[in-house]
């Protein structure tokens, strides 16, 4: 597949234009998992800033998924019996992933932030192997997807999920372990090498210590223990004093404010806008302008994130055609993008069958590549992941097809209006539905021909527009159904239908 470079040369000035829908797909694709027909259709003419504020404002009043009964579980509350307990285990973690699931498919942009950052503060369920842990780490990610990021870096810390994911359990005051100072300064706020040093780490190390596990490793929330603290002084980021972990989160946002903004809003413009983002003789674009003008927003209000996604998503800068299907699907994108966009009925199994298929291609839910996370974009597209996105693909469609073909015909005639009543002209009909389910359509005359054929199917070309007894209608023709899932699989395929 091309890679598009980054041309964007639109700037963070308000997109005032009346949103088409075109742009009404693109923020609901960027900022959740698709939309609807119906999403799109009453999108379409508002403005980006009353639809934005909306949209971040519903963000931040959507309360985290409930705490299952299990929230604080420790090893005692399992059966003894170890088959018994790995069975329990399993049957909260499918449970944890049915609600997850439905809250990446429901929240829009509170939980596709929450999957985002937890691709930035990483940790993976295989090493802490405890689902109360899971549950207080997703927890801490949807309270402060879009709140502040001070704030939101000290409780992140302290979950135990990445106290035992980055050592943090085993960091002693007379034996400090390394590897989350590390990462708090290389992964989680200024980038590597960025405004720190070696000396840093390990003093910083020594203030991070004591939040230590008591005993046996195993399913307990962790809690300080000052008997492990290193009460010596400190100097980090050229301050000194016998600091502790508050204080050096403090001193990370006082002394490193402008890195930490450029280095955290450059992974937003990746993320939500395009996956270059240098300046470069070949990329024509503004990208580290725009970052410098994020980042100096970021600042301004303190490091409240809200703001800095209200600047983005209303810019024109974001709705340049430019931006518009520049980034590859991730897998979750793939499946649920296609879910929301068709409106096909699914329950809970279409959610966990879902998420064992991003598995397959490379997304496994819990459970990022490593400390670094999933590298996105180019990384989803290599041989044996693009045969499995459309074999995967194709399989969700013939089971929602199985289930109930009418509703190929039904999502059909949500984008063909009175056409699908009236109009014998195949073409006419087939255009709505490819240009809904690709950003911008597809690239050539001769592709959209392809697509057409696919939809015509096996129908004698004497019942169409132009046949001897034009009969042909979506809405009464009775292989209809099947010739919206044609075209659906042929449209699977197509190197478009893998951008977002």
């Amino acid at each position: 597949m091309e890679y598009f470079i980054n041309c964007n040369s639109s700037t963070l000035a308000p997109y005032t234009d009346p949103l088409d829908e075109i742009r009404a797909a693109h923020l609901y694709r960027r900022l959740g998992f698709s939309a609807s027909v119906q999403t799109i259709n009453a999108a379409v003419g508002q403005s980006a800033d009353a639809l934005v504020d909306s949209l971040v404002d519903q963000a931040l009043a959507t309360p985290p998924i409930p705490a299952p009964e299990w929230a604080d579980w420790t090893d005692a509350n399992y059966p003894e019996d170890d088959d018994l307990a790995r069975q329990v285990r399993r049957a909260q973690l499918e449970e944890f992933t049915i609600a997850y699931g439905n809250a990446l498919l429901n929240n829009n942009l509170l939980d596709r932030l929450s999957f985002f950052w937890s691709n930035h503060f990483v940790t993976e369920l295989d090493v802490y192997n405890c689902n109360s842990f899971l549950y207080h780490y997703f927890n801490c990610l949807q309270r402060n997807a879009l709140g502040n990021f001070k704030t939101f870096v000290s409780e992140i810390g302290l979950t135990s999920a990445m106290l035992y994911y980055l050592d943090g359990v085993r960091n002693r005051g007379n034996n400090p372990n390394e590897n989350y100072a590390r990462e708090l300064y290389e992964l989680f706020t200024l980038g590597e090498g960025n405004g720190y040093t070696e000396e840093d780490i390990i003093e910083t190390s020594k203030s991070l210590s004591g939040y230590t596990n008591r005993g046996e490793e195993g399913c307990t929330q962790v809690t300080f223990n000052p008997e492990d603290f290193n009460t010596d002084n400190k100097t980090i980021l050229g301050q000194t004093g016998n600091w502790g972990y508050d204080d050096t989160i403090d001193i990370l946002f006082n002394e490193r404010p402008n890195e930490i903004a450029g280095f955290i809003c450059k992974k937003l413009y990746e993320f939500f806008v395009h996956p270059d983002s240098a300046d470069t003789p070949e990329n024509m674009g503004n990208a580290t302008t725009i970052i410098d003008g994020l980042a100096q927003t970021f600042v301004a209000n303190n490091f409240e994130i809200a703001p800095v996604l209200r600047q983005l998503f209303k810019s024109q800068h974001f709705f340049d055609d430019n931006a518009i299907g520049v980034i590859i699907k991730s897998p979750f994108d793939l499946y649920f993008g296609l879910l929301k966009e068709t409106g096909f009925a699914y329950d809970d199994s279409t959610v966990v069958n879902m998420v064992d298929a991003s598995a397959m291609i490379g997304q496994e839910l819990f459970d990022p590549f490593d400390v670094a996370g999933w590298q996105r974009d180019r990384e989803w597209i290599n041989t044996n992941f693009i045969i499995g996105r459309w074999l995967t693909s194709e399989v969700f469609l013939e089971r929602f097809y199985q289930a109930n073909p009418e509703q190929f015909r039904d999502f059909a005639l949500s984008l063909t209006g009175n056409d699908g009543l009236t109009s014998n002209n195949p073409d006419i009909i087939a255009r709505p539905i490819i240009d809904k389910l690709l950003p911008k359509g597809l690239l050539t005359d001769g592709e959209y021909e392809k697509a057409y054929v696919a939809f015509r199917s096996d129908v004698d070309e004497t019942y169409y527009e132009g046949g001897a007894t034009p009969s042909w209608t979506l809405a009464l023709w009775p292989t209809a159904p099947s010739q919206v899932y044609l075209l659906l699989r042929h449209l699977s395929r197509e190197p478009e239908f893998q951008l977002k």
